[in-house]
C-alpha cells in the first residue's frame, strides 16, 4: 500500500506533536502542584473580551483543531481509507465497537449516578499520542496499519462531535443557531458556484462559529461544518481542501494542541489517590480506556470480517489489531474536551483528568508493548 505525500507529513506531525504534548502535560502537571499552582491557574482564568482565556482556547482554537479533523475526515472519505465502502467498513466497524463498549461499561458503573454524563468520556482516541506511539515502532509498522488507525481514530472523533452536539447541548437558542446554519448553507453555495478562494471561507467560518457560540451547541462544531464547505475539487496540492489542510498541521499539532494540554492539565493531585481511583466515574472511565476500546475495536472488527462484510488486509493479523486497540485507548485530548462538558463540579473535572491521564498511560504501554511482540521486523513503511 502506498501512502499519499499528505498522509505522510500527517503522520510526522502528529508523532512530533504527540511529543511535544507529553512534555507540555509534564511540565503543566509539576507547576500545578508547586507553589506557582495559583498564580499559574490565574493565567488561564484571565478575562479577555468577557471570557477566560481557557474558554478562548476550549471554544476558540479547538475549533481549528476541529477544522483540521474534518478536513481530514473528508479527504479519507473522497481519496483514503473511506473511499470504497468495502474498505472502510473495517475501521467504521473497529470505530463503533470502540465508542459503544467503553460507553456502556461506563455506564455499568455510573447509570443513576452524578457521574453519569460522563459516559462520553472513555468514547474517545487521541490521534496524536496514538500514532505518535505507533511511529515509535518505525519501519515495522505495516502502512495498512497506519492507515487503519488513522481512519478509526477520524471516525472516533467524528463520532465525538456527534456525541457532543447531541448529548452535550443542554440549551438552544435558535435564532443563531438557524443564523450559523444558514451561514453554512451560503458558504456551500460559494462551493458549488467554485469560489476557490479562501478568504470568503474564513470569513464565514468566523461569522459561522460567533453565531453557534451563541447558540448553544458547542461552537467547535463550526470546524467540522467549515471542513465540509471548503472545496475539495480533486483533492491534489492546488486544491482549496489541500491548501488549508496542509497549512494547519503544523501550528494545531505545535501550538493548539500543547496550549489545550498546558490550560487543561493542571491537575492538583492532593488528598487520596486511592480514594480518587475508586470513585465509580474513575472507575468507568480507566475500564472504559483501558479495557472497553480494545475490546470493542477488536470485537466488532473480528465479527465484520468472520461475517464476511469485510476483509482483514493481507499485510494485517488479529494480533496487530488487538495491538491498535489498546492504542484506541489513549483518550487524552478528546477525553479531557468531553469532561469538560459532562461535569459542573470542579473537583469532579480534576479528579477525572487524572485518571484519563493515568488510563491512556496504560492503553499506552499496553499498546506499544504488544505491537513491539507481534509486528515483523523490516516491515517497509510503503509497502
Amino acid at each position: 500500500m502506498k501512502l499519499t505525500q499528505l498522509f505522510k507529513d500527517f503522520i510526522e506531525s502528529e508523532k512530533a506533536g504527540g511529543i511535544i504534548l507529553i512534555a507540555c502535560t509534564a511540565v503543566s502537571l509539576l507547576i500545578a502542584n508547586t507553589g506557582m499552582a495559583e498564580n499559574y491557574a490565574h493565567i488561564w482564568h484571565f478575562q479577555m473580551g468577557g471570557h477566560s482565556v481557557e474558554h478562548w482556547i476550549n471554544d476558540g482554537l479547538m475549533a481549528i483543531f476541529f477544522l483540521l479533523i474534518g478536513l481530514e475526515l473528508e479527504r479519507e472519505v473522497y481519496l483514503g481509507e473511506l473511499a470504497q465502502i468495502k474498505d472502510a467498513l473495517l475501521p467504521i466497524f473497529g470505530a463503533i465497537g470502540g465508542m459503544v463498549v467503553p460507553a456502556l461499561l461506563f455506564l455499568v458503573f455510573n447509570w443513576g449516578t452524578a457521574g453519569q454524563a460522563g459516559a462520553g468520556v472513555p468514547m474517545a482516541t487521541d490521534i496524536a499520542f496514538a500514532l505518535g506511539i505507533l511511529s515509535l515502532l518505525n519501519d515495522r509498522v505495516p502502512a495498512s496499519l497506519k492507515v487503519f488507525l488513522t481512519a478509526l481514530a477520524v471516525i472516533d472523533d467524528l463520532g465525538a462531535i456527534l456525541v457532543i452536539a447531541i448529548f452535550y447541548t443542554k440549551t438552544l437558542l435558535w435564532s443563531n443557531l438557524l443564523m450559523a446554519l444558514g451561514i453554512f448553507v451560503v458558504l456551500v453555495i460559494f462551493n458549488r458556484l467554485k469560489v476557490r478562494n479562501l478568504i470568503p471561507y474564513i470569513i464565514g467560518g468566523i461569522a459561522m462559529w460567533y453565531f453557534m457560540l451563541h447558540s448553544g451547541v458547542h461552537a467547535t462544531i463550526t470546524g467540522v461544518l467549515l471542513a465540509f464547505a471548503v472545496p475539495f475539487g480533486n483533492g491534489d496540492e492546488k486544491s482549496t481542501s489541500y491548501i488549508l489542510q496542509h497549512y494547519l498541521h503544523k501550528p494545531v499539532a505545535f501550538i493548539i494542541l500543547p496550549v489545550f494540554a498546558l490550560a487543561n492539565t493542571a491537575i492538583m493531585i492532593s488528598g487520596n489517590i486511592g480514594e480518587i481511583l475508586t470513585q465509580t466515574y474513575s472507575i468507568g472511565i480507566a475500564i472504559g480506556l483501558v479495557i472497553g476500546k480494545p475490546l470493542g475495536i477488536f470485537l466488532l472488527a473480528f465479527i465484520a470480517v468472520k461475517s464476511k462484510i469485510c476483509k482483514l488486509p493481507d499485510d494485517l493479523d488479529w494480533k496487530s489489531i488487538g495491538g491498535v486497540g489498546f492504542l484506541g485507548g489513549i483518550g487524552f485530548t478528546m477525553s479531557i474536551f468531553i469532561t469538560l462538558l459532562a461535569f459542573d463540579d470542579a473537583v469532579i473535572i480534576n479528579n477525572a483528568k487524572f485518571v484519563i491521564l493515568l488510563a491512556s498511560l496504560v492503553a499506552g504501554a499496553l499498546g506499544y508493548f504488544s505491537l513491539n511482540l507481534v509486528l515483523k521486523k523490516n516491515v517497509s513503511v510503503d509497502s
